[in-house]
């Protein structure tokens, strides 16, 4: 009896440190350990710069074409300080959000940044940091599922944000998709002034295959927009 309530006690203890680990992500669904990704701390966001708000409203433009220069590491992490960076212990970021429920993902698909490796990335908002979910460069993959637009493949870095509308769903119901799409505009209105505040230029990408873009980067969420960055090359006819 007794070394029947000890194997008894003994597999209650192994399930629950199965469970646990499973809570704590560190199990694959084949039960195999799985390494938990290490985050990239960002430079610390800048909240003063050399440009007024007044002076990025009257220079924004959309920008499609760029130089074959690199982006910064302390570049990348303000433009997604700008798009969704915390600003309040409590959790509050830069774009206001319905019921501050943040429906949205940031992730980073990088071709050319000083000190970083090309691949995809997922911005961690409460660290500032950046998690690498693949590594290699899928700008031109991102090009093909953006219907084969130029700039995709030519910026050193694309910024895409996809939504989980449940998030806002649970407490806006049928409203959640508008409120998130408006969501989507302040965040990428964020992101055009800090670009042109940094001295570089984006264009707001809404023409993507869903599907491909999905699959590409392996996520859940829904993508609402893709918007390459880079430093303008000089040809003002086609900005606007």
């Amino acid at each position: 009896m007794k070394i029947g309530l000890l194997l008894v006690l003994a597999g209650l203890a192994t399930v629950a440190v199965v469970a646990a680990m499973a809570m704590n992500g560190e199990m694959t669904g084949q039960g195999s350990p799985k390494k938990k990704m290490p985050v990239i701390s960002l430079p610390k966001a800048k909240t003063k710069g050399q440009m007024s708000v007044e002076e990025a409203l009257q220079k924004r433009r959309s920008r499609r074409e760029f130089a074959d220069e690199a982006l910064t590491l302390e570049q990348l992490g303000q433009l997604l300080w700008a798009a969704q960076g915390q600003t309040h212990p409590w959790g509050y970021r830069t774009a206001p959000s319905a019921g501050a429920l943040y429906p949205m993902e940031l992730y980073a698909v990088v071709g050319k940044v000083e000190g970083l490796q090309a691949g995809l990335y997922h911005y961690e908002v409460a660290e500032h940091g950046l998690k690498r979910l693949k590594s290699g460069d899928l700008r031109r993959a991102l090009q093909r599922a953006c219907l084969g637009q130029g700039m995709i493949g030519a910026g050193p870095v694309s910024i895409i944000m996809a939504a989980d509308y449940g998030r806002t769903a649970k407490k806006y119901k049928a409203r959640a998709k508008r409120y998130v799409h408006i969501e989507a505009g302040h965040i990428g209105q964020n992101i055009y002034l800090q670009a042109e505040s940094l001295g570089l230029g984006t264009c707001a990408v809404g023409a993507f295959s869903d599907s491909q873009v999905k699959g590409l980067l392996g996520i859940a969420e829904e993508p609402v927009y893709v918007m390459p960055l880079g430093v303008p090359a000089n040809n003002e006819t086609k900005n606007h």
